[in-house]
């Protein structure tokens, strides 16, 4: 006797785990927000920036059933937009002079 699927037996695991690649950006970048609201912004930026570049990294890297809601477009565009705007962001973030 065979089990069902974990999409049958519990959809609401099984719809968590397809959405994992995107909370895990998405709490990177709230960390990295944290940060910058209590004054480390330098640092918080970078997190952000590494955020993205993880994002891209994860869209390239996780087939297509696995990467959830990072799919917006197609694959090719979503890294080069996520992984691009996490360069650009982390070296605004290394460029400013501190105070």
């Amino acid at each position: 006797m065979t089990r069902p699927p974990l999409y049958v037996r519990r959809p609401f695991l099984a719809a968590l785990i397809r959405q994992l690649p995107l909370l895990v950006v998405l709490v990177a970048v709230a960390v990295g927000l944290l940060l910058v609201t209590f004054e480390h912004w330098r640092r918080g930026l970078f997190v952000v920036a590494l955020a993205l570049v993880g994002g891209g990294l994860l869209r390239l890297l996780l087939p297509e059933r696995r990467v959830g809601f990072l799919a917006v477009r197609s694959r090719p565009v979503d890294v080069v937009l996520m992984a691009g705007v996490g360069v650009v962001l982390g070296g605004v973030a290394l460029a400013i002079p501190s105070a």
